[in-house]
C-alpha cells in the first residue's frame, strides 16, 4: 500500500474465521485498515445436517492470511493479535491431537460446525428438562449451541471420540490456545454457547441433568475452568512455534477471543458516530442495535439490566461489552440461503457466464438485471406474485423453532434469467421482512406512500406463510 512503510506507530492484526473463509486485517493505532487478505477453508457434509471442518486446515489458513497482511512492515511495531471465529465445536484428545466427529473415523475432520443440526434429538431432550439455565437462552436452547452437540458425541461416538477427548473448545478459544498455549476460555464463547454464567460460573446440576455429568470432573477441565473477559492478554503472548507459523514476532500480546458476530457487534455498538446525522448520536450505547450479516444474520443490543425475551438469546452478562447484558436475535444461514436459491436455479449457468463476461459478481449482475426488467415500476414490485418464507434451516428467533421449513409460493413453469433474478429478489425481501420483526432502523428513511402500502401487503403474506405451514403440519399429524 503506497506510503504504508512510512507509517509510524503501532500495528495490530485481527484474524476473522468465518464459515467459508479466513480473513486477516492489519490496522494502525487509529483503527485505519492498512491491509487485508482472505483464504477459503474446507467444509464437509458427509450426510444431511452434518457439517464439519478441520482445525488444522483453519490454522493453516490463519497463517497464510496473517503473513500476507504484514508484508513490508516493521514486525517489531506489531503490538497485538486478536482472533474471532464462528462458534463451532473443536474436539482434541488429551495430547491436543484432533479427534473424529464423524462415523467415518476421519480425525482430520474434528470440528462440528455451528450450523450443524445433527443433535436435534439431544436438544429436544435438553429443552424438556426446563432447567433454569435455559432462561438465559430465550427459554429454548438452540441445536446450534454446544451442549446438544456434546451429548450427541457421547451417545454416538463414544469409543472413537468421547472417551478419548481431553479438550472441547469453541473455535475462537481453540485459536487463542493455538497461538499462546493457554487453555483459558473467553467469557464470550462460554456464556453465549455453553451456559456458563459470568456471575456464578458453571451450574453442575444442568450438566448432570442432561447426561453430561462427566464434564463436571476435574473442575470442568475439558470445557474450561479458567474464563477471561474478551480482550484480556493471554499468558506470555505468542509462542515461538505459533510466531513462526504466523510470521510474527514471538511474545506479542494475544487477546482472549470473541465469536465472529460478537466482534462485529462490538465494533458497531462502540463505533464513533459523531457527525453522521444518526439518531443514536449523543445517546447511550444501550440505544443502539447492531445488525451483523454474513452466512447468518445477528441482531445485538445491550442493556444495563437483564431483559428476558422468549425466543431471543440471552441475556448474557459481559459476553460482549463488559458490565452490560447482551440480547441476540437472528436468522440462521441467511447468506447461505441466497446462495442456495440462486445456485439451484436452472438459469444459474447462464448467470455465471454472463456475470463472468462482464467481470462482475453474480449478485452485481442480478442487481443490474433487476433494474433492466423492472421497467417503470419500483424494482420491489416485481415480486407481487412471488413470496418466500426463509426458514430453510429452521427459525433461530424470535420463533425458536428448528422444525420450520422454507416456503415459496408463486412459481411458474418458466426458468429463465428473469425468473432467477425475481426469485433472488423475493428471497432478499423475505430475509429483510424477518429482520424487520426484530429491529428498528437507526436512521429513518420514509418510503413513498404507494411503496409502503405494497410492502405492508407483502408482510401480511409473509406472516400468513408461517401460519399456513403450522396448519399443514397440524393436519398431517392429525388422525
Amino acid at each position: 500500500m503506497p506510503g504504508r512503510d512510512q507509517e509510524l506507530g503501532s500495528y495490530y492484526v485481527g484474524v476473522d474465521v468465518g464459515t467459508g473463509s479466513v480473513r486477516a486485517a492489519l490496522v494502525d493505532q487509529r483503527g485505519i485498515l492498512l491491509a487485508f487478505a482472505d483464504q477459503p477453508i474446507n467444509q464437509w457434509e458427509p450426510q444431511f445436517n452434518h457439517h464439519e471442518q478441520s482445525s488444522e486446515d483453519i490454522w493453516v489458513a490463519c497463517c497464510i492470511v496473517t503473513k500476507k497482511v504484514v508484508q513490508g512492515i516493521d514486525l517489531n511495531q506489531i503490538r497485538g493479535l486478536g482472533f474471532d471465529a464462528t462458534c463451532s465445536l473443536v474436539v482434541l484428545d488429551k495430547q491436543f491431537h484432533p479427534l473424529p466427529v464423524n462415523h467415518e473415523g476421519d480425525s482430520h475432520r474434528n470440528i462440528i460446525m455451528w450450523l450443524d443440526h445433527r443433535a436435534v434429538n439431544q436438544v429436544h431432550r435438553i429443552n424438556e428438562t426446563k432447567h433454569s439455565v435455559l432462561q438465559y437462552v430465550g427459554g429454548v436452547m438452540s441445536v446450534e449451541m454446544q451442549a446438544p452437540k456434546l451429548l450427541w458425541l457421547k451417545e454416538n461416538l463414544r469409543e472413537t471420540c468421547w472417551d478419548k477427548a481431553g479438550h472441547f473448545f469453541d473455535l475462537p478459544d481453540f485459536l487463542s490456545w493455538k497461538a499462546t498455549g493457554v487453555t483459558a476460555r473467553s467469557l464470550c464463547s462460554l456464556v453465549c454457547k455453553w451456559t456458563y454464567s459470568a456471575e456464578k460460573g458453571w451450574d453442575d446440576s444442568f450438566w448432570k441433568m442432561v447426561g453430561l455429568e462427566d464434564l463436571v470432573a476435574d473442575n470442568y477441565s475439558k470445557i474450561g475452568n479458567q474464563v477471561l473477559p474478551p480482550g484480556t492478554s493471554l499468558g506470555n503472548g505468542l509462542t515461538p512455534e505459533a510466531a513462526k507459523d504466523l510470521g510474527l514476532p514471538a511474545g506479542i500480546a494475544v487477546a482472549a477471543s470473541l465469536i465472529d458476530a460478537h466482534a462485529g457487534g462490538l465494533g458497531v455498538i462502540g463505533a464513533d458516530v459523531r457527525g453522521h446525522g444518526l439518531a443514536c448520536e449523543g445517546q447511550p450505547v444501550t440505544s443502539r442495535l447492531a445488525i451483523i450479516c454474513g452466512t447468518s444474520s445477528c441482531h445485538m443490543g445491550i442493556s444495563k439490566n437483564p431483559i428476558f425475551v422468549p425466543g431471543v438469546w440471552g441475556p448474557y452478562f459481559s459476553a460482549m461489552v463488559p458490565g452490560f447484558w447482551l440480547n441476540e436475535g437472528g436468522q440462521s444461514v441467511t447468506g447461505k440461503l441466497i446462495d442456495h436459491m440462486v445456485q439451484g436455479h436452472a438459469a444459474f449457468p447462464e448467470l455465471q457466464a454472463k456475470a463472468t463476461a462482464r467481470c462482475q459478481s453474480i449478485y452485481a449482475y442480478l442487481n443490474s438485471h433487476l433494474d433492466l426488467i423492472k421497467k417503470t415500476q419500483p424494482v420491489g414490485f416485481l415480486t407481487v406474485d412471488l413470496h418466500v418464507w426463509p426458514d430453510f434451516h429452521g427459525n433461530r428467533s424470535p420463533l425458536a423453532d428448528l422444525t420450520l421449513k422454507g416456503m415459496v409460493t408463486g412459481l411458474k413453469l418458466s426458468q429463465d434469467l428473469d425468473d432467477l433474478a425475481i426469485l433472488y429478489l423475493a428471497t432478499v425481501q423475505a430475509i429483510a421482512e424477518a429482520m424487520a420483526r426484530m429491529s428498528k432502523v437507526g436512521k429513518v428513511v420514509f418510503p413513498r406512500r404507494e411503496d409502503k402500502r405494497y410492502y405492508d401487503k407483502k408482510y401480511q403474506v409473509f406472516l400468513k406463510l408461517v401460519e399456513h405451514q403450522k396448519e399443514y403440519a397440524s393436519i398431517m399429524k392429525g388422525d
